[in-house]
């Protein structure tokens, strides 16, 4: 029997090592809303996971900065720009969809511009990315999509018609390339979140004191906690480490990962 050659073990454990902390080496990934929140922290995760991210936010400057410090490429593209996102190429490994506003209203005077506003970035814009990934995932035979959903993807809320029409509608878009997506090697999920410390939380915060007419203390503890049974914000990083995850499983595909502190357990 050949005798193993000199540093053979070595190298096997280093790749071994590799594989464990840097899970996504040579993987690509396109992170949309990477500018700040949620999205900075996933792209900064996957980053040290080992792949080479593409951070894409309509903020020049912000995704510019998170770009550089995570050695990244920044993309700035208006995704509510529907026909822009049409013309982008897509070649990736994984595609974490993460842009997203809000706006606050009751349905009788929810503005209709707002409303398709927000369903061309949180939905159509969605769609139009996966469409352009999947083609060259399905060449290589392996790829993951995960969308940053919300518990409103899952449940409703009084006020958010617009975002909660877009959620439950990117559960559906998730659940539909996942199966169309697995004979190819793909994955697609969606990451639920409860409420996190975000500038969108914030302003969502503010917006929801205006519209039940209480302070902004008041809403957190008696709107924004009230259904949870752990009081308190997620923290972006928190998420970004449940996106990690996804990525790492074969077998999870078409389902909905919830971090809500039990808000959707009620």
């Amino acid at each position: 029997m050949r005798p193993p050659a000199r540093g053979a073990g070595s190298y096997a454990a280093a790749m071994a090592d590799e594989q464990t902390t840097r899970p996504l080496a040579g993987r690509r990934a396109w992170v949309t809303g990477a500018a700040s929140g949620i999205g900075s922290a996933v792209a900064e995760r996957l980053a040290a996971d080992g792949a080479t991210v593409t951070c894409v936010d309509v903020d020049g400057p912000a995704v510019g900065a998170v770009a550089e410090r995570i050695g990244g490429t920044a993309l700035t593209v208006d995704l509510s720009d529907t026909d822009a996102v049409a013309e982008l190429a897509v070649d990736t490994d994984i595609l974490v969809s993460g842009a997203g506003i809000q706006h606050v209203a009751p349905i009788d005077s929810f503005p209709v511009q707002r409303f398709e506003l927000i369903m061309r970035l949180m939905l159509h814009t969605p769609f139009l990315l996966v469409r352009a990934a999947l083609p060259g995932m399905y060449r290589r035979g392996w790829g993951r999509v995960v969308h940053i959903s919300s518990a409103h993807g899952l449940r409703a809320s009084e006020y958010k018609s617009a975002y909660v029409m877009a959620k439950h509608g990117i559960e559906g878009l998730s659940k539909v390339t996942a199966l169309e997506g697995a004979p190819h090697g793909v994955t697609s999920n969606c990451v639920n979140p409860g409420y996190v410390r975000t500038p969108l939380v914030e302003r969502q915060i503010a917006d929801q004191a205006r519209a039940h007419g209480l302070s902004e203390d008041e809403v957190i503890d008696t709107v924004i906690l009230a259904k949870s049974a752990i009081k308190r914000l997620l923290r972006p990083d928190e998420v970004a480490a449940a996106v990690a995850f996804v990525l790492g499983q074969d077998l999870m595909t078409g389902t909905a990962l919830s971090l809500d502190g039990g808000w959707t357990a009620r």
